[in-house]
């Protein structure tokens, strides 16, 4: 890890397609010891499902579209300028029940899920239907014990 400032223009760093959609790294472990952040665009449709950290910190601010959030129970309707922090032990799901994608800004404590992005990815290219003990096996590595699917339209 450096100790030195990031400064990421747009089109500059690392970037994955995740359903489809651009999620851009913007923090990692590379870069600071205490978070990871991302500019995440959520397709039309998708869920991460609910899910719960027993570790990990995470926010959520929304920058463009609608997204339907469950928290502890709630149900959110996230617009643009809508934040969410959630602590661990919080059970949540991240959801884009819109028919456009919608944009947030993703931070996760402790840094390093990107990691989990990225192998995700390599999972879900392996083509065919999704690997669900594939992505159960990974979701679980990196701290994720999944409460309900992940669905995409």
């Amino acid at each position: 890890m450096s100790a030195k400032a990031v400064i990421r223009m747009p089109g500059e760093g690392r970037e994955l397609s995740l359903a489809g959609k651009p999620m851009a790294f913007l923090v990692t472990g590379e870069d600071s010891k205490h978070t990871s952040m991302f500019d995440w665009t959520l397709p039309a449709g998708f869920s991460t499902g609910l899910h719960v950290h027993r570790v990990q910190e995470e926010t959520f601010y929304v920058l463009e579209g609608e997204c339907e959030w469950t928290v502890d129970g709630n149900k959110i309707q996230a617009k643009p300028g809508t934040y969410l922090f959630l602590p661990p032990g919080v059970p949540h799901n991240i959801a884009n029940a819109s028919d456009r994608p919608a944009r947030v800004i993703m931070t996760v404590s402790p840094p390093g899920h990107e990691h989990y992005f990225e192998e995700l990815v390599e999972v879900a290219s392996r083509g065919g239907p999704p690997d669900a003990q594939a992505i159960g096996d990974l979701r679980r590595r990196y701290d994720t014990e999944q409460l309900s699917a992940l669905t995409t339209k």
